[in-house]
C-alpha cells in the first residue's frame, strides 16, 4: 500500500526522501529503458494542471498551439554549428526504418529549433507574416545517463515556444515577456519564489545570444533551473534562411526566440514544499484540493455519515473545487489520513456521527501538521470557508518557501565565503569573472553561476573572486 512505512527524513537523506516519495505517492515509476520515466495518473494530473495554467497564459499573450514531427533530419542540426555541438552528445539517432537502412539518419528531437527554422523559412515571405507565435506541447529525447525522476530523464514532457519577429527589439521583448509568464506562474500558482535572471555566457543555451531563466531553491538548498527563455538573434534565421521582405521591399533575416518549461517543474514543487510526511501541494495546482473522510463505527452509523459526506462533496464541487470522497470501507480512517498526507492534498475534511448532530466538520490543513492545523467548521457556508482556507494555504506555502530561500542566501565578499555558503544554499556577490573563472569555480566547488538577477542593486562593487571592479551581482549555487 502507499503508506506502509515512514519516509526517510529530508534532513537525513534528501535524495532518498525524494526518490521514495515520488514512487510511494504514485507520482511516477521507472520505465523499462534505463533513464525513462512512467508518469502515473496522479503525477500526470498535476502536470495537466501545470499545462492548463501555462496554456491559458500563452493564449492570453497571443500564442497558438501546433504540433511538429519528432523525427528531424541530421542535416538540419549541422546547419547551426553551436546548436549541433551543444546537443550532439545527447542525440538519439534513428538509422533504420521499415527494415532498411535510412538514406539519412534521423534525430529524435532534443528540442525543435531546427525543424521550426526549416518550416518558418517556407512560411515567411513578408513582414505581414510576422510575428509567428507558436507553442508546442510534446516530449523530447536527450540521452542522459545520470537520471532522476521528473528532474532529469531520457525522455521528458514539456512545452516549447518558438517565435519569429521582424526586429531585434520585438524578439527581445518576447523573450522577456515569456520569462515573466513563467515567473508569474511559478510564484502565483506553484508558490515557488523564483529569481528571474540571465544566464552567463558559459551557461547559455546552444545557439542563443541571450538565455533568461527562473531559478528556484529546493528544500536542500540546491538550485533548480525551472524554466528558460532564449533570444536567438538571427543565428537560426541565417542558418535556415528565414527571410522576409520588409516595408521597403528589402530582404531581411528574422529574429527568433524559444522558451520552455518541463515536467522538471513537478519535481520543483515536490522538493520545495514537501516534508517528512510526503507531498505538500499548492492548492491552485493540486489534483485533489479537498479530501473528505467519513468516520463511523459499524454498519449502523455508515449510511448517514456517508450520505452527509457525499452532500458536502457535491456542495464543494459546485463551487469548482477539486474534491474526493474517500468512502472505501476496507481501510481505517488513520490509514486514509496517512495516505492523503503522503499525496499532499491541501485540505482534509473529517465527518462523523457527532459532527452530524452538531452541524459541524473537522478540517485539517496539510501545510500545518498536527492539532495546530485542525479546526472545527460549521456545515453552513462550508464551501466558501474552504475556498478561503485554500487561498490561505497557497499564500502560506509561498511565504514559507520565500523565507527559506532568503534565510539560505548569503552575501559573500570572498571565495572562501562562497565555499561555505553553497553548502547550505545560494551565494550572492559582485561578479566580474569570465568563463575560465566560472569553470575553475565549478571544478573546485561544483557550484555554477545560476543567474545574473534582472533586479540588480544598481551600484558597483568588487568581484569576490577576481578582485576586479564589478557592476553586476551574481547568484551561485550547486544544482540539480
Amino acid at each position: 500500500m502507499a503508506n506502509e512505512q515512514a519516509l526517510t527524513s529530508r534532513a537525513e537523506d534528501f535524495n532518498e526522501w525524494y526518490n521514495s516519495l515520488v514512487l510511494r505517492a504514485e507520482m511516477a515509476d521507472y520505465g523499462p529503458v534505463r533513464g525513462t520515466m512512467i508518469v502515473r495518473p496522479y503525477g500526470w494530473a498535476l502536470w495537466e494542471n501545470v499545462q492548463q495554467a501555462l496554456d491559458r497564459r500563452f493564449k492570453e499573450t497571443g500564442h497558438e498551439n501546433a504540433g511538429f514531427p519528432m523525427l528531424i533530419p541530421m542535416s538540419f542540426f549541422e546547419k547551426e554549428a553551436s546548436h549541433v555541438e551543444g546537443f550532439a552528445p545527447e542525440l538519439a539517432v534513428v538509422t533504420h526504418g521499415g527494415g532498411e537502412t535510412l538514406a539519412e539518419p534521423l534525430a529524435i528531437r532534443p528540442t525543435s529549433e531546427t525543424i521550426i527554422g526549416h518550416t518558418y523559412a517556407r512560411w515567411i515571405q513578408s513582414y505581414r507574416d510576422l510575428p509567428i507565435l507558436i507553442n508546442l506541447w510534446n516530449s523530447v529525447i536527450r540521452w542522459e545517463m545520470r537520471t532522476k525522476l521528473f528532474l532529469r530523464t531520457l525522455e521528458f514532457y514539456w512545452q516549447e515556444g518558438h517565435t519569429a519577429h521582424a526586429t531585434s527589439d520585438e524578439a527581445i521583448e518576447e523573450t522577456r515577456r515569456m520569462l515573466d509568464v513563467y515567473a508569474d506562474f511559478a510564484i502565483n500558482d506553484a508558490a515557488i519564489p523564483v529569481i528571474r535572471g540571465e544566464k552567463s555566457e558559459k551557461e547559455r543555451f546552444a545557439g542563443a545570444q541571450m538565455t533568461l531563466t527562473i531559478e528556484a531553491m529546493m528544500g536542500d538548498g540546491k538550485a533548480l533551473q525551472s524554466g528558460t527563455s532564449h533570444y536567438m538573434g538571427q543565428n537560426f534565421a541565417r542558418a535556415f534562411d528565414i527571410k522576409f521582405l520588409d516595408p521597403n521591399n528589402e530582404q531581411q533575416h528574422c529574429f527568433t526566440t524559444s522558451w520552455g518549461l518541463s515536467t522538471r517543474f513537478v519535481g520543483a514543487m515536490i522538493m520545495t514544499h514537501g516534508d517528512d510526511k510526503g507531498l505538500v501541494l499548492p492548492p491552485k495546482l493540486a489534483p485533489i484540493q479537498v479530501v473528505i473522510v467519513p468516520i463511523y463505527k459499524g454498519d449502523a452509523e455508515r449510511p448517514a455519515v456517508v450520505e452527509a459526506a457525499a452532500a458536502i462533496k457535491q456542495e464543494l464541487a459546485a463551487h469548482n473545487l477539486r474534491v474526493k470522497l474517500d468512502d472505501r470501507d476496507n481501510l481505517t480512517p488513520g490509514f486514509k489520513f496517512n495516505e492523503w498526507e503522503l499525496k499532499g492534498v491541501p485540505v482534509r475534511i473529517e465527518i462523523g456521527p457527532r459532527d452530524l448532530q452538531n452541524g459541524t466538520v473537522m478540517v485539517g490543513r496539510r501545510d500545518i501538521p498536527g492539532r495546530e492545523g485542525k479546526q472545527i467548521m460549521p456545515r453552513a457556508g462550508l464551501a466558501q470557508r474552504i475556498a478561503e482556507l485554500l487561498a490561505e494555504i497557497q499564500a502560506n506555502l509561498l511565504e514559507k518557501a520565500t523565507r527559506f530561500r532568503d534565510e539560505h542566501t548569503t552575501d559573500v565578499t570572498s571565495y572562501d565565503q562562497l565555499k561555505d555558503a553553497i553548502d547550505t544554499g545560494f551565494a550572492r556577490g559582485w561578479w566580474a569573472g569570465d568563463r575560465v573563472d566560472e569553470e575553475r569555480i565549478q571544478t573546485e566547488t561544483k557550484a555554477t553561476v545560476r543567474c545574473i538577477p534582472l533586479e540588480q542593486p544598481g551600484d558597483s562593487g568588487t568581484c569576490f573572486y577576481t578582485g576586479k571592479p564589478a557592476t553586476k551581482v551574481a547568484i551561485f549555487g550547486r544544482s540539480y
